[in-house]
């Protein structure tokens, strides 16, 4: 079937499709407010109350004990700065700075600070105000909280091999690597710049937003023009764009050649049709994301999917997997290579008061994956991608069950490309997710702005279920970006191209269809239901076109079946369940189409207003 929406052709007083809108879902939410007699409303459950409950098992703190391992007294000495001219975004450089040539290193001195403080049982390992290099991984362990005082600012080595000599994992000439995660899938790889791993009672903190992390991102490796953020492959937009060179083939868009053209010697329990599909067309499996994929969906063990030197999958800022009671707080991190949070099957993580301040390429600010019991509040992010994304494994990589029991709140959002994201990682599925009293502040809105404010992401290969998603009290003064990236559709697909705004410029955006080109197998159908979203309240800025709060306010694209590449044709579910209430949406700039609505069964508006005017009803395709 074609793809059909539901719309306002205008919002012109005496509009007659305005008036035909609004009288049909007018009379459909007169139906529903009789459906539902108040005594059984009243008697159901508040799901606000589990939120509460989750956020109770934080009222007490994680305890150490009291004695600090300050790194000089390992032989950690500060460095001194040069200045340097760098990428500090995907678009802009500035001169900034970074440590000297012959700058003393105090790896060595965190981890036996480290080492010595979890010996004696734990306590706090300091790094003092001040410079310091760090060539190396921070490795937490149980009982230890690394603390960077106010005005310690940590620069991490931006020597890729500085990441492959410590690892426990012995790989020969791809160096000694670390098990980690990348994008939901299980590798060894370059170590994570904080790292941790089957580790109980931790934290990560600082003093204020002065305790700086900085991963040195953008700045030049030595003898090259290339930095970490050039690995991502993408060419410059202007003459201050993070550099890259494709002859070089130093990009995880390039074919690697280390990489087999075949999965016939890594994979040979696959049979060949099997194999075929996975492999994707000529050169598409010797592209590193593509081969891990492939590596995933052909079920070879984590520990003979190797990547490190060679290879060109940027590491994670900070990285925790398999730990308990965990805490980040109080802290800034920058210029990272990837991610700048990634926990991953973590129970009972707290992130409170951090600042991610990270603009480059795959930026995410915090993207808690496959955890039990997570609480981020009083945070701020500023990212070159989404700034909180809640993730739980890709392909088959999904041994550590669905990301759950999560509370977001008291939080603020500048430049991303989702404020509060649900996904695409989501395989394992994530179920029970409360985010409340958010300010999306979007505060570069004329230069940098905010693409989406709340948004889902999966498709056919992600697949997994999002349910029990529940949003309240969402501030976004400034609006959103007002003007629309459009999804691809794939050959075959019923939706025209340049017709859905999927990428930018939703304030509410559900994408089950995210990405699909870069996934050889798409066989698992997405199964979204039970969301409930109310009080967002979208001002409206000036551009030059006009006052505008965003570019279409709700976007909710299902599952597209055409997409599917499996066997026979399985149930794709609409989704379903989807209130969005006591909301104003400002003034969209496609004013004609406010809701783009494909494989929805059933959204339910309760009092929100588009453009001014008010709308109530249940809207379907």
């Amino acid at each position: 079937m074609p793809a059909r929406h539901t719309s306002t052709p205008d919002h012109t007083p005496g509009s007659t499709g305005r008036r035909r809108f609004m009288k049909t879902v007018g009379g459909t939410g007169m139906a529903l407010a009789g459906a539902y007699p108040a005594s059984l409303l009243a008697a159901r459950p508040d799901p606000w109350d589990e939120a509460r409950a989750i956020i109770d098992r934080f009222a007490r703190p994680l305890t150490f004990r009291k004695e600090d391992f300050v790194i000089t007294a390992f032989g950690a000495r500060p460095c001194e700065l040069k200045p340097v001219h760098a990428s500090v975004s995907l678009k802009a450089k500035a001169h900034i700075k970074t440590p000297a040539p012959g700058a003393p290193d105090c790896y060595p001195a965190i981890a036996a600070a480290i080492a010595a403080c979890h010996k004696a049982g734990g306590g706090r390992v300091l790094i003092p105000t001040g410079n310091w290099l760090c060539a190396g991984p921070i490795v937490l362990r149980s009982n230890v909280n690394v603390h960077l005082a106010a005005g310690a600012h940590v620069y991490f080595s931006n020597n890729p091999l500085d990441y492959a000599k410590y690892g426990d994992h012995d790989c020969g000439k791809n160096g000694k690597l670390t098990l980690t995660r990348w994008e939901g899938n299980d590798c060894l790889n370059y170590s994570s710049m904080v790292y941790a791993h089957g580790q109980d009672n931790i934290a990560l903190t600082g003093d204020d937003w002065t305790s700086i992390l900085d991963g040195q991102a953008g700045v030049p490796f030595e003898g090259s023009t290339d930095c970490w953020w050039s690995w991502k492959g993408r060419a410059p937009a202007n003459a201050d764009g993070v550099p890259h060179d494709p002859a070089l083939g130093q990009s995880e868009r390039a074919v690697n050649p280390l990489n087999p053209p075949t999965l016939a010697g890594i994979a040979p329990h696959l049979a060949p049709a099997e194999a075929k599909k996975l492999q994707g067309p000529e050169g598409w499996l010797q592209r590193d994301p593509h081969f891990l994929r492939s590596l995933s969906e052909a079920r070879v063990p984590a520990a003979r999917r190797i990547f490190g030197i060679g290879h060109f999958l940027r590491p994670n800022m900070v990285q925790f997997i398999s730990c308990t009671n965990v805490l980040v707080a109080g802290y800034q991190t920058t210029n990272a290579p990837f991610w700048q949070h990634n926990p991953v099957n973590c129970r009972n993580l707290h992130a409170k008061g951090i600042y991610a301040n990270s603009m480059g390429p795959n930026n995410d600010g915090f993207d808690p994956e496959s955890c039990n019991g997570v609480l981020v509040e009083g945070c701020q992010f500023n990212t070159g991608d989404d700034c909180i994304a809640v993730d739980s494994g890709k392909g088959t990589d999904t041994q550590f069950g669905p990301c759950q029991n999560v509370v977001i709140q008291n939080c603020r959002m500048q430049s991303g490309h989702g404020a509060l994201t649900l996904g695409s990682i989501m395989s394992g599925g994530i179920q029970n997710v409360f985010a409340q009293k958010l300010v999306f502040e979007n505060a570069n809105w004329k230069t940098d702005p905010l693409n989406i404010a709340i948004r889902l992401k999966t498709n056919m290969n992600r697949g997994g279920f999002l349910r029990n998603f529940y949003v309240r009290d969402i501030s976004i003064p400034n609006g959103i970006r007002t003007t629309p990236a459009f999804y691809k559709p794939q050959p075959g697909s019923s939706i025209p191209a340049g017709t859905v705004a999927t990428g930018a410029g939703g304030i509410i955006t559900f994408d089950c269809d995210y990405d699909a080109a870069n996934d050889a197998v798409r066989t698992r159908p997405p199964v979204v239901t039970n969301v409930h979203i109310s009080r967002v309240t979208v001002g409206n800025v000036q551009t030059p076109e006009g006052r505008f709060s965003c570019y279409q306010p709700i976007v909710i694209m299902g599952p597209v079946a055409a997409n599917y590449n499996g066997e026979g044709k399985p149930q794709v579910l609409p989704v379903s369940n989807v209130t969005i209430s006591d909301c104003d949406f400002g003034t969209p700039v496609n004013a004609a189409q406010p809701v783009y609505l494909y494989n929805v069964k059933g959204l339910v508006l309760r009092n929100v207003k588009i453009g001014g005017k008010l709308v109530n009803g249940t809207l379907s395709p």
